[in-house]
């Protein structure tokens, strides 16, 4: 604790500039912050939170069918402690090779579970979750083969990668979603047209690709040309070169930045209110429409802020943790 304090102090008050910006700063935060925890603890009303939990956790979805959100839920957070305890066993352990395995199999359940009831009942922190986690999944492997694809020696390949990621890295995400919304049904037949909530992901995944891609890119373009020319030494093929040398360097090293676009693809999903789906924002839109929970709209999007921090700071550590496992930044 003294170590602590005494670290702080050194920091903080080193010398005159640093110290005046240290009161500046703590004069700014208790001025703005003073009047707002006054009200957060005197008279703020967050009874509208337990009265509405159910809303904003799964939006419409019909109560009588919940338990399927709530187990597919725990299948999920099983797996995600089964990885905890892999990443901690030993090396040849037979822990180490069940992730995957049961990360598809949950997937796979969770999936036939929630699909059981049409999407759009779906909505609430439950939607913001399956578009982030389903667009991402699309996004990263697309990511990984477009940045390849500029980085080919084919010229239609690398032209029509190139052409696909700066187009969608030159236009706003709400025209994407609003080309899916509503362009997608005047060339589809009826028949054939996917749900809003499918049309969205893709829209996010095409979206969120386009800049992992150019993360991949960057990671490729710094692996040293040596490290080509080893594997080569060693009669490894260019595929397995590619896959087992190159590549996982490249996105070891480019860790930090496909964090920070999957955070910024977490929160750009608010934007499907634009559409009609009814996300976490766009359910509290909802809510605070009924005439009895008029003028609760500074409690509710206070704890809208907080949930989004909360999943953002998580996924923040989460980059953090397995940039550590990896090494970066001590070897």
């Amino acid at each position: 604790m003294r170590a602590a304090i005494a670290g702080a102090r050194e920091h903080l008050f080193s010398g005159p500039l640093n110290t005046l910006v240290t009161l500046l700063t703590a004069g700014l935060l208790y001025a703005v912050g003073r009047p707002i925890v006054t009200w957060a603890l005197s008279e703020a009303r967050w009874d509208v939170i337990p009265r509405t939990a159910r809303l904003l956790a799964i939006g419409p979805y019909p109560p009588q069918e919940a338990w399927r959100v709530w187990l597919s839920l725990a299948l999920v957070l099983g797996c995600a402690a089964l990885s905890v305890v892999a990443a901690r066993a030993r090396r040849r352990s037979l822990v180490r090779r069940l992730p995957v395995p049961a990360w598809l199999a949950a997937l796979a359940v969770s999936v036939a579970l929630v699909a059981a009831v049409p999407t759009n009942l779906w909505g609430g922190m439950f939607l913001t979750l399956v578009l982030t986690v389903a667009s991402l999944a699309i996004a990263f492997p697309l990511g990984v083969l477009l940045a390849l694809g500029r980085t080919s020696d084919l010229p239609i390949v690398r032209i029509l990668s190139t052409a696909f990621v700066e187009l969608m890295r030159g236009v706003p995400l709400v025209s994407v979603l609003f080309l899916a919304w509503l362009m997608v049904p005047l060339f589809v037949p009826e028949n054939w047209r996917s749900p809003q909530v499918v049309r969205a992901i893709i829209g996010f995944a095409l979206f969120n690709a386009a800049y992992y891609s150019e993360y991949v890119r960057g990671g490729l373009q710094g692996v040293p040309k040596g490290q080509h020319e080893g594997a080569w030494a060693l009669g490894l093929s260019p595929t397995v070169t590619l896959l087992h040398v190159v590549l996982p360097q490249a996105i070891r090293s480019v860790i930090p930045g496909l964090v920070g676009q999957s955070i910024t693809a977490f929160k750009n999903t608010s934007l499907v209110v634009i559409i009609g789906l009814l996300d976490l924002l766009g359910i509290t839109q909802s809510i605070l429409a009924n005439p009895n929970f008029l003028g609760l709209e500074r409690e509710l999007y206070l704890f809208l802020m907080v949930l989004y921090f909360a999943f953002s700071s998580l996924l923040s550590y989460g980059g953090r943790r397995l940039e550590q496992s990896m090494g970066l930044g001590s070897r």
